[in-house]
């Protein structure tokens, strides 16, 4: 199975929010090829959910899932933690009030 670049299926994710009108930008951008994804959905209530992707080798698939949600200010700490232990990691931020990373069809 070919995987996508991280660079390509970036710029695809914020293409597909813009074009839906959701607001959505690179706060670190990670190596263009291999580097892992997390993305921030603002819920422009103090709040934020964070999202990772990760891969099952038994069923070949790469899947999303919730990894972390709380006070926002928080959040931005653990992923500046995260930044400095890993440069390669790449950081979309979207805004969602319902929370909504619109994930399902990437």
């Amino acid at each position: 199975m070919t995987r996508l670049t991280s660079s390509f299926w970036v710029q695809a994710y914020i293409k597909r929010l813009n074009l839906i009108g959701v607001p959505a930008f690179v706060v670190s951008h990670g190596d263009d090829t291999a580097g892992a994804i997390i993305v921030k959905v603002n819920k422009l209530n103090g709040d934020a959910v964070l999202f990772e992707r990760s891969f099952s080798l038994e069923e070949n698939i790469s899947q999303w899932s919730k990894c972390q949600s709380g006070d926002e200010k928080e959040l931005d700490e653990l992923l500046s933690r995260q930044l400095s232990r890993d440069s390669d990691l790449w950081i979309i931020e979207i805004e969602s009030r319902q929370g909504d990373a619109y994930l399902d069809d990437i």
